[in-house]
């Protein structure tokens, strides 16, 4: 079993801190199933010469960075090579300065992989197109109401002169990371949109998390419609329990084939 990243510097006061979706990413990303299905698009030397180049891995809503810090880390085991670059990206900037930490201390000793930045914004909206070869989303997936987002410049940093935060922008913040808005589904429809731009469109790969009541098997359906060789399968679950809250990662990729 990798190891998890530590993240005992985050404040979770305001940032979403690891729980079991984050974990369930990290077995499914780490599983033999799926690091075979990973080496064998990105491995290092290649099979064939596209995959040269080192691979990028974007996580949007990184939160702690306890997950792309586990990719950085674990980059040889997970890909087959160690020259793997990542970049997040999360509209808290206070998640941002606590993910920067939290991959920055897991690769200071014995990775390769090179770490970016943490990049404060909305989505995917600031990255370039077909630049991404592995992409990781555990969205806001509960069913509730959108946060106020009128409130975002003043809550997403510290207020002048006071160091301390308020509750109710701790409150806002952590909205930020779990208020999906109807089906819990807002946002990730807007993060949907943006895949098929952001892409490499002959290697990349993406990784969603979806809760039972986000409909899943009418997602996968709607990505496989996006035209010829989309793909969209479950490859890691929390399990058979009933309720909503069962978890699964889709991947989503396209066929050249």
């Amino acid at each position: 079993m990798l190891p998890t990243p530590s993240t005992s510097h985050v404040c979770f006061d305001r940032v979403y801190e690891p729980a079991e979706d984050s974990f369930l990413l990290l077995d499914t990303i780490s599983a033999p199933s799926e690091a075979a299905f990973l080496h064998d698009r990105f491995e290092h030397p290649p099979h064939h010469g596209p995959c040269s180049t080192p691979p990028l891995v974007l996580e949007v809503g990184v939160g702690s960075g306890v997950v792309l810090a586990f990719v950085a880390a674990n980059a040889g085991k997970i890909f087959g090579r160690e020259d793997v670059l990542t970049l997040g990206v999360d509209i808290n900037s206070f998640a941002c300065d606590a993910a920067s930490k939290t991959v920055q201390n897991a690769i200071k000793t014995g990775s390769r992989s090179t770490f970016l930045d943490i990049v404060n914004g909305d989505l995917a909206s600031s990255i370039r197109p077909h630049s991404i070869d592995v992409f990781i989303f555990n969205p806001p997936y509960v069913p509730a109401e959108l946060p106020d987002f009128s409130r975002h410049n003043d809550y997403n940093a510290p207020r002048p002169g006071q160091k301390p935060t308020s509750f109710e922008q701790d409150s806002y913040l952590l909205e930020l990371s779990y208020a999906g808005g109807v089906d819990g589904m807002e946002v990730t429809n807007r993060m949907l949109e943006q895949i098929p731009d952001i892409l490499d469109p002959s290697r990349g790969v993406a990784y969603l998390l979806l809760c039972a009541q986000n409909k899943p098997e009418a997602v996968k359906q709607d990505i496989r419609n996006w035209g010829h060789g989309w793909k969209a399968e479950t490859v890691g679950t929390s399990g058979k329990q009933a309720g909503w809250e069962k978890l699964q990662i889709v991947r989503i990729w396209r066929s050249t084939a």
